[in-house]
């Protein structure tokens, strides 16, 4: 009963402080503006993450004195607020993509330096130990999923219900209550980003998601509370998309730090699905996703297996989506 109460209280503050700052953004003139790129048609309040950040920020805060989080872990976390602050410096004046990619970086390290680095790696039954190539290929994975959560952010309820989903699911598959956290945080903002969003997230709120996504699944990998295959399962609609889309961009010749609309959860909304239906499919993929994940958990040893399935299932939505609106090529 404690802990539902404090749950309570987490989607409580969520939902309240981000009325508030719907309410600042709107006096203060702080709107998205429509444009090309966009997705939506009207002048939305954005910096609703600032939010998600208090409300994170305070949960963590909680477990840290309440001794139910690992001091290695809360810290590493914690370091990950200077990018909620670029996020917002971002979303308000905007930053060059060098200073915000330095931010990225020194965040990831100091991350790393206070979980230990990533210790072992399990492919099927190889078990590698590297510390040195292991570390710096997860900092490349957490400057990736940064970005990536930021590059997902562009339709109403489609970031929040994603992490949602996530702490949900590692909560369900591993008790670890840190996902509820993640869970109560993310509701308490979505009821105001659902489809017509009433505020946007913003760079504040999506870069800081990004990294703990990513913190929490190497410290699950180090404590062997659960593997790297579990959480690329669970977070899979959004890394497969994510990644497709920047080989075909780099494939293209792009500018890869310009603003684009070629997602493939943005191509789909151009195809005629809304918003809500779009989110809505997502959420069913993560339900298929979360049976393989569940799977993954109770036979360890085909982790793999269950994450290839996985991505044969995206592969197919996705020759779907294409068709529907195919990637332009120039």
């Amino acid at each position: 009963m404690k802990d539902l109460f404090f749950y309570l209280i987490i989607f409580l503050l969520s939902f309240l402080l981000t009325m508030i700052v719907r309410k600042w953004a709107i006096h203060k003139s702080i709107l998205d503006l429509p444009n090309e790129r966009s997705s939506h048609t009207l002048p939305t309040p954005r910096g609703g993450g600032i939010a998600v950040v208090i409300v994170w920020l305070i949960g963590l805060s909680y477990y840290f004195f309440t001794k139910n989080i690992d001091a290695g872990l809360f810290f590493a976390l914690l370091s990950g607020f200077p990018l909620a602050i670029t996020g917002l410096f971002d979303d308000l004046v905007g930053l060059r993509p060098g200073i915000r990619f330095l931010i990225q970086v020194i965040c990831a390290g100091i991350a790393l330096y206070l979980l230990g680095g990533l210790q072992s790696f399990q492919f099927f039954t190889l078990n590698i130990s590297f510390p040195l190539l292991l570390s710096l290929s997860a900092l490349i994975a957490i400057v990736w999923s940064i970005n990536l959560f930021n590059f997902l952010d562009g339709i109403d309820g489609y970031i929040s219900s994603e992490v949602a989903f996530i702490g949900l699911s590692v909560f369900l598959l591993t008790g670890d209550q840190i996902g509820l956290l993640l869970t109560f945080t993310s509701i308490g903002f979505l009821i105001w980003n659902w489809q017509k969003a009433k505020i946007f997230m913003g760079d504040v709120g999506s870069t800081l998601l990004g990294f703990t996504i990513a913190v929490l699944a190497i410290s699950h990998s180090n404590n062997n509370i659960s593997s790297i295959p579990v959480w690329l399962i669970l977070s899979s609609v959004f890394w497969f998309d994510g990644t497709i889309t920047l080989f075909r961009r780099i494939k293209n010749k792009e500018h890869l730090s310009k603003a684009h609309k070629k997602h493939a959860y943005q191509r789909i909304v151009q195809a005629g699905f809304s918003h809500q239906k779009t989110v809505l499919w997502a959420l069913g993929l993560n339900l298929v996703g979360f049976v393989f994940a569940f799977l993954a958990t109770q036979y360890k040893t085909y982790d793999w297996l269950f994450l290839i399935a996985d991505l044969v299932i995206l592969i197919i939505v996705l020759t779907y989506i294409d068709r529907k609106k195919p990637f332009l090529y120039t």
